[in-house]
């Protein structure tokens, strides 16, 4: 399945998501029927399969292609489901559930950093979380979240955690892909069992993971750049998002904010000239304009960091 796992997102991006990308636009949350097309096709099991970087690429950019807010909430789920397979312990035992689709989840990774991590603190045995995490997706949907958190000796915990009591959830209104189900959620209390512990590293090592991890977001961009190219009909635009996919595949660790930045410059871009091929329609609400320039307008903030920001804006001449 790995060896065409990629045209197989394609077609489920062609003849599942496409036609419903408008309606989802306005939605809520993502239909139920999209994921199930992504499990019955063992997308939904890729990250457990220790894919290669570009079939990951390549498979969140044709989704993205198709409909942004599922590829969204499947990246997510991608991103609890690569650790607790590769995991060792007693939690290993989700990955089965997760990779077929029916056990969903999220992750809460971005609360690390800064004056306020979230916190796990407590002896084995009663460990707790507390504090609060921005952009948490797949809300009302996932029924488990891969969650880090920082100890009281500063390392970072990484721990699969049950939606239930002592969360409360912020929805947070987004730009577009406002059906994935975006919120800030809180934690206050709440038990984490040591059987559900992924792993325990330093402050360093996440670090390093996290730069070394940007490529997969990248690829959100591509493929709404690639939507963009497909619907103008333009070889120019298609050959500049192949050559962008070139980049983030090949750029190392130092490189990888650069091609990041060029991948969702490149997005605006497409999704502007698109704006303009379409005219007034493209003016409309609900018009694809209007949707991928929205999405486009997204993905310049979305997972981004200091390096990336100072990379995209060098490269808007600002």
């Amino acid at each position: 399945m790995v060896e065409r796992i990629v045209e197989v997102a394609r077609r489920l991006a062609e003849e599942v998501l496409l036609p419903d990308a408008e309606a989802v636009d306005v939605a809520d949350r993502v239909p139920e029927a999209h994921l199930a097309a992504l499990d019955a096709a063992g997308v939904t099991g890729l990250a457990a399969r220790s894919p290669t970087l570009a079939d990951r690429v390549d498979v969140t950019a044709a989704l993205a292609g198709g409909c942004l807010a599922t590829a969204f909430v499947w990246l997510q789920h991608q991103g609890a489901l690569g650790p607790v397979a590769a995991a060792r312990g007693p939690v290993a035992a989700f990955a089965p559930d997760l990779a077929a689709g029916r056990l969903r989840a999220g992750v809460v990774v971005t609360a690390v950093h800064g004056p306020d991590p979230l916190r796990l603190a407590g002896p084995p045995g009663d460990r707790r979380l507390d504090g609060r995490a921005r952009w948490v997706s797949a809300w009302g949907s996932a029924a488990l979240f891969r969650v880090a958190a920082r100890d009281p000796d500063g390392a970072v915990v990484t721990a699969l955690v049950d939606v239930g009591p002592g969360m409360r959830a912020e929805s947070a209104r987004l730009v577009a892909a406002n059906a994935s189900a975006t919120v800030t959620l809180a934690f206050e209390d709440v038990p984490v069992p040591e059987d559900r512990i992924i792993e325990r590293v330093d402050a360093d090592a996440w670090a390093a993971a996290d730069a070394a991890g940007l490529a997969g977001n990248g690829a959100l961009a591509l493929g709404v750049a690639g939507r963009a190219a497909a619907e103008l009909g333009s070889p120019a635009i298609a050959a500049d998002v192949a050559a962008a996919r070139d980049a983030l595949l090949g750029a190392g660790v130092q490189g990888l904010p650069a091609a990041r930045a060029a991948c969702s410059a490149l997005a605006v871009r497409a999704a502007s000239a698109l704006a303009v091929h379409d005219g007034g329609a493209g003016v409309l609400r609900g018009s694809r304009s209007d949707r991928l320039l929205r999405e486009a307008h997204l993905l310049v903030g979305f997972g981004s960091r200091p390096a990336i920001r100072a990379a995209l804006l060098e490269r808007l001449g600002a």
